[in-house]
């Protein structure tokens, strides 16, 4: 489907209806490198060796990439892949003892370098199984905002964890944007934050050379001061280079009534608002993707491939017709 409705940009899918080991925070430790987890009734939990858990969550990757390597068979082009990000999987994973990960820095440390090191070597395994792809890799950072404002629950639930500093967050996810960028990896970075108030300049400044964002949560002036800091970045960030994935498809039926996507031309409005108000012109709208808000797991195979098809069709409007 995903090859079929996307042929010039696909990604592989993530598919977390498929239980534990599919799902986002399973799916992110199985790539790390020396790093073993287990599935808890309270969540994932870092452990001393790999057991039953560990084995299915990298047996479903593994059975993912063999169907990549089936369907896209002679492909050559932009082709992403994604994975959870180091904060979101520090403030997700637990430690041996309970807690999170993100309690710890020593441990947080580790969990970096491990997942830059597992990422480095998932880039080069979808490189050996499509050689003709030019890989991008998507870090999904849906839990940054609330590290980096102290709102991450302590495990018993009775207070939170405290807020990381913004020169750590930046220099952690630095580490791992670096390795996926470096020479011997040669992947092309880029950050989701589907949460409001996303920090798009540390993102930036972290090394992401694209951002993707849900376009409806960048605030009017006025409305939200922070969701309004994030459009403000946003524009700097643009100006810069850094390019725009941007979420304007509801991720299913449920969010619009049960109907599917609505016509590509109140697709684009979204996004001709956000730039006309950035104050970019036609000229720029090279750097921009657009695509659904967040991951569509919740959407009906139906909605999901209407979903889609939107995204393709509303970008070829988005070109021909401009922002005007």
């Amino acid at each position: 489907m995903v090859l079929g409705e996307l042929p010039d940009l696909p990604y592989l899918p993530e598919l977390p209806g498929r239980g534990p080991g599919a799902d986002l925070l399973g799916r992110g430790a199985a790539l790390l490198v020396e790093m073993a987890v287990e599935l808890q009734p309270s969540g994932w939990r870092l452990v001393d060796r790999p057991g039953r858990d560990l084995r299915r969550a990298r047996g479903h990757l593994t059975g993912d990439l063999d169907a990549l390597e089936e369907h896209a068979l002679g492909f050559t082009g932009p082709l992403k892949i994604q994975a959870a990000g180091p904060w979101t999987l520090a403030a997700g994973v637990e430690l041996t003892y309970g807690d999170k990960v993100l309690a710890d820095p020593g441990a947080v440390r580790d969990l970096i370098a491990s997942l830059a090191e597992g990422l480095v070597g998932y880039v080069a395994e979808v490189r050996r199984r499509v050689p003709g792809a030019r890989i991008l890799i998507q870090l999904d950072e849906p839990s940054l905002p609330a590290v980096l404002a102290g709102t991450v629950p302590i495990a018993s639930g009775f207070g939170n964890l405290p807020a990381v500093e913004e020169v750590v967050v930046e220099g952690g996810l630095r580490t791992v944007v670096d390795a996926v960028s470096s020479e011997s990896s040669d992947a092309f970075p880029l950050v989701h934050c589907c949460a409001p108030r996303a920090p798009v300049a540390l993102l930036r400044a972290a090394g992401a050379k694209a951002i993707s964002l849900d376009v409806g949560l960048l605030a009017r002036p006025g409305v939200d001061p922070g969701g309004e800091r994030s459009a403000a970045q946003l524009a700097e960030a643009i100006e810069a280079g850094v390019g725009l994935f941007a979420g304007v498809v509801p991720t299913s039926d449920a969010h619009v009534g049960g109907r599917e996507p609505s016509d590509p031309r109140a697709t684009v409005e979204p996004m001709r608002e956000l730039w006309n108000r950035l104050g970019f012109g036609k000229d720029r709208l090279g750097s921009v993707v657009l695509t659904p808000t967040c991951g569509l797991a919740g959407a009906s195979e139906s909605y999901a491939r209407a979903a889609l098809a939107r995204c393709r069709t509303a970008a070829r409007l988005l070109a021909e017709e401009g922002y005007e």
